[in-house]
This record gives structure tokens, sequence and C-alpha cells, in this order.
């Protein structure tokens, strides 16, 4: 295989950053059928504006298959799925949108705040009575809230539709996708783990190379990330420009959950987390503007005149959230590489979820399938999207190409990188309140770690964030 240009996808890069990362997305498509609100131990934000982000889309006439509906109803909270989906999906008709001549519908909202999940579980709660044209057929979920739909009556298990755990995926995802008692309720077509992007320029200023196992050598426990750090500060850098921007590598290790028969506990991890920025924002190994993982206070940093060395994401992040890199006047394209840092993590992944009541099971098994098990479609999610995917034998036929690798990255294979990170990766103590305890956590923290306010004093305010957003949930 030739080398990926990443340059090649610069103009689609500029458009899936948007749509693609932070979840800050705009909604498409048609709206949910209402419904009466979720209980209050799985609702994430109160019920949203029915006004918000919705808009109708063009619907083309079709002609069902005889075991099909004629409506094929996906939910999700951005356009990312959806582009793949039109241009690899085997059987989809673009000019129709219709996929083996059923009508493909898209309802489209945004994650902030839970909008995305208030939309869906309206609709879910009124599948079993909504007329065969509103019925949710296929929905995505990821990881902060995969466990409130897959511990729910809301989905199926997929093997009643043909789908079963194949070899190929990665076992994390199927752990993820699985409810309580084992029973497998979706797949996921993209894997996730999350690598260290570093800055070559800098780390060989800094650690005198930039080679990745020697890079990694140095930076692979956090005794030896704030080392560096200190080394960083010394030589006029910082070791990573947000806050937050390694808190999901802790977070991802908690050996204990955010909630636990409806108590609140914040993680040992989490706290780690917190006590290190604080001492990093101090010591100066941080902007002192703590700006945010999607701020332009950071993504600044990712132009060629930045200071940072260390950033933290999987291959959509490096690949369609590192534009500013990627600009032909002042970024810095090639001059990056990755590895895995001090813990192996994942970050995202997009999970596709059978609806309870969907009667399009086929094609919902269809679409599982296409994108999990199609090796055509899978090698071309790599080499045309930038994508890691959820096939162990496309993926590892990638990592041994040795003229396989991300021009972005220096001719870097990351492919090989990531297939040597994610067996360590692991879901465990997730529960259905993380999106919003992550989100909260880092928003009220970061005033003890600017030193605005006491710890206790911000943690006291995420208590009562929670509180509101969690009323059956204890807090200390």
């Amino acid at each position: 295989m030739k080398k990926r240009i990443m340059a090649s996808l610069l103009a689609a890069a500029c458009v899936l950053s948007v749509a693609s990362c932070g979840g800050n997305n705009q909604t498409t498509t048609t709206a949910a059928t209402a419904a009466p609100a979720a209980n209050n131990d799985t609702t994430t934000a109160a019920p949203a504006n029915n006004d918000a982000t919705e808009a109708a889309t063009t619907e083309a006439a079709a002609t069902p298959a005889a075991d099909e509906g004629d409506t094929f109803n996906i939910y999700a909270w951005n356009e990312e799925f959806k582009g793949f989906f039109e241009k690899y999906m085997p059987g989809y008709d673009a000019s129709a949108q219709t996929l083996d001549g059923v009508k493909v519908v898209w309802t489209i909202n945004p994650s902030d705040g839970g909008v995305y999940q208030d939309k869906l579980d309206q609709a879910l709660q009124a599948n079993a009575t909504a007329s065969a044209a509103d019925k949710v057929d296929m929905f995505l979920a990821e990881a902060d809230y995969i466990l409130k739909y897959t511990d729910s009556d809301y989905t199926m298990d997929v093997s009643g539709i043909g789908v079963s755990q194949v070899p190929t995926e990665y076992q994390y995802t199927v752990d993820a996708a699985s409810d309580s008692n084992g029973k497998i309720k979706g797949v996921s077509f993209q894997c996730c783990p999350s690598a260290l992007i570093y800055r070559r320029s800098i780390a060989k200023a800094v650690l005198g190379t930039d080679d990745p196992d020697e890079v990694q050598a140095q930076l692979d426990s956090w005794d030896k990330y704030e080392a560096v750090a200190a080394k960083a500060k010394d030589a006029g850098y910082y070791i990573q420009s947000s806050f937050a921007d390694n808190y999901r590598v802790f977070s991802n290790n908690a050996t204990s959950a955010w909630v636990t028969g409806g108590q609140l506990t914040i993680p040992d991890v989490v706290d780690q987390w917190t006590e290190q920025m604080k001492s990093f924002y101090e010591k100066g190994y941080i902007l002192d503007t703590l700006p945010g993982v999607w701020d332009d206070g950071k993504t600044a940093q990712m132009f060629a005149d930045g200071k940072t060395m260390c950033f933290f994401g999987p291959a959509w992040y490096f690949n369609f959230c590192m534009g500013n890199a990627q600009d032909p006047d002042k970024g810095c394209f090639g001059d990056w590489a990755i590895c895995e840092g001090p813990m192996a993590h994942f970050w995202g992944g997009t999970w596709m979820l059978a609806a309870t009541g969907t009667d399009n099971g086929s094609l919902v098994a269809k679409v599982m399938k296409a994108f999990t098990e199609d090796e055509s479609v899978c090698e071309q999610l790599i080499k045309n999207e930038g994508q890691f995917t959820n096939n162990k034998s496309v993926n590892q036929k990638f990592a041994d190409d040795p003229d396989y690798g991300s021009a972005f990255l220096g001719n870097q294979n990351d492919v090989k990188v990531f297939v040597g990170m994610t067996d360590n990766i692991k879901f465990q103590n997730n529960t259905n309140y993380d999106q919003l305890c992550n989100e909260g956590y880092q928003d009220y923290i970061k005033q003890y770690i600017n030193g605005s306010v006491e710890k206790e004093t911000a943690l006291q305010n995420f208590y009562g964030y929670i509180n509101e957003k969690y009323p059956a949930v204890q807090t200390p």
C-alpha cells in the first residue's frame, strides 16, 4: 500500500473537525416522537427544547424490501457515521437515499448537555406504539453513556437479528456493548485507543530525540511525565496546554465507579489527576489560562509557533481535530509522532445499537456487519478516513505493511502503534452517569486548580450540579 497522504484529507478535516470533535455539533433531520421524560436515574439533563437543533431532511421515495418496514430510522449525535454510511454502505443508493430500497432517515441532535440522549429517550419510550415510519431502528452511543441503553429493555440482543461477537472485534468494545447478563446489544465500528501525540521538534529540544520508542521510554509513567514537564518548562515549552488534556488517561483507568448503590464517590485516579493539574498549574507546566480541550487557546498551540509538546487523542483526533497543525501556512504537518504514554486508555468510539421494536432488523444487522466484518469497508475507513477500525485482521494487515504510514506523523505507522496498545485497554467501572460526571467535575474543579476557590468549595459546587442532574444520587 502507498503511504497515506494526510494533506489530501485536509479539506475534509476542516469540515469534520466541526462535525466529529468535541460533541458540539449541529442537528439535521427529523424530530423524535415525544414521550414522557425518562426516569431520573437514567436521564442526563432536563428535557431539551423541542424547537432546538431540528430541521427536516429530504425524503426520497422508496420501495421497501418485502420483509422490512418502509423507513429505516437512525439516531446519531453528529454527521460522522452518516458520512461513512453514505460513502461505503453496500446497497446504499445515495441519489434515492435508500438502503436496499428502504428509505433511510437520520435524526441528529448534539450531545452537549445530554440533548441527544433526551431526544433519543423520548423516541425509544414511544417505539412500541410509534407508527412504522417513526420507529427507531438503530441508534449510536458513546462509551460515556452506552450502559444506560445496553442495560435497558430499549435495546435488543443482536444475536436475535443474526449478529454475534466475531473474533476480529476488540474485547473492550464488546464489553462496552454488553448488558449485565452478558448479552451483546450492539457493535462498534470504531476502536479508539488514545495515544500521546507529541511534536517531534519539541521532543528533540527537550529529550534529545523524536524516536517514538525512546520518547515512550521517557514518558511511560506519571513520575517520568512530570519530570519531562519540568525539562520542557526549562527549555521554554509546555508539557501540555489544556489542563483537561490528559483527564481521560486517568478516568479511563479508574478502579471504582462514579456512582455505586446510588452514592457518588470521586474515583481515586480522578483526584490524582486533580492534584497533578494543580501542581502543573502552579509550576507553569501548562497554560495559565487553563483552556479546555476544545478551546482556541489550546488549539492555537498546534500551529508551528506553538510551545506545547504533548497532546492526547485517538486516530480521529489527530486526523480531524488538529486542523491548525495541518494549516498549509501556519501549521507543522509531519512534525508529529505518537506513543502510548503513561497509561493505555481510549477516548470515544461509536457503537451501533439495535432498538427494541425495530421493523428493520435485517437492515440493522447488515449495517453492523458491514462496518465490522466487511474487510473492504474497513480497509477504506483506514485508507480514506484515517480510522482505526474494530477489525483486528484488517488493522494487522496495515500494521504489517512496511509502506504504510501517516504523513502527518512523519510517515510513522500509527495503525501499528494502536495495534500494540489496544489489548491493554479495559472497559471497567462505567456507569450511566459518566458523561455528565466527567464533564461537570472538570468544569467545577478548574476553579480549584486556578486558585479561585478552595478545593472543598469546588467540590460542593460540583455536588450541587450532580444533585440537579441526578436527584436520586446521594452526594457526600
